[in-house]
C-alpha cells in the first residue's frame, strides 16, 4: 500500500474522527467555561475578597521592597509570584465546579434505562430430573439386591 492510502485509512478510522470531534467541541466548551469564569465568577470573587488581585502578589528574592510587580520586574529582580499560583488554583476550582455542575445536569437529562433482568441459569428439565431420580433408585435397588 502507498503512504497516501495508509494515511487515508488511518484518518478515516472511527476513533480518529471521534477524537477530532471531541477536540473541537472541547475547545468550544473551553471558551464558554473561560467566559463564565472570567466574566461572571471572578468578579464575584473580587467583590468577596475586597478587590484583591492575586496576580499582583509577589515576593522579591533580592530582599528589596518594590511598589508593585511591574517595578520589581523593571529592576530585574528575581520574584516569586505566588499570587499567580493562588489565582491558578482558584481558576481550576471554579472550572472544575462548573464542569461538575454541567456534567451533573447532563446526566440527569439522559434517559434512565431499566436494568434488564438477568436470566436464571438453565437447569435440567423436569424430565431430566425424573430420569436422574429413576437411575439413582435403580442403582440403589440394584446394590441392595446384590
Amino acid at each position: 500500500m502507498s503512504l497516501y492510502s495508509d494515511f487515508k485509512k488511518f484518518i478515516m478510522k472511527g476513533d480518529i474522527v471521534a477524537l477530532a470531534t471531541a477536540v473541537v467541541i472541547g475547545a468550544a466548551f473551553k471558551t464558554i467555561v473561560d467566559s463564565v469564569v472570567k466574566d461572571v465568577i471572578t468578579p464575584i470573587i473580587g467583590v468577596l475578597t475586597g478587590g484583591t488581585d492575586f496576580t499582583r502578589k509577589f515576593v522579591a528574592l533580592d530582599g528589596q521592597t518594590y511598589a508593585n510587580l511591574y517595578a520589581a520586574r523593571e529592576a530585574k529582580a528575581a520574584v516569586i509570584t505566588y499570587g499567580n499560583l493562588i489565582q491558578a488554583i482558584i481558576n481550576f476550582l471554579i472550572v472544575a465546579l462548573f464542569i461538575f455542575l454541567f456534567l451533573r445536569a447532563y446526566e440527569k437529562t439522559k434517559k434512565k434505562e431499566d436494568p434488564k433482568p438477568v436470566a436464571a441459569p438453565k437447569g435440567p428439565t423436569q424430565e431430566e430430573l425424573l430420569a436422574q431420580i429413576r437411575d439413582e433408585l435403580k442403582k440403589q435397588n440394584g446394590d441392595a439386591i446384590n
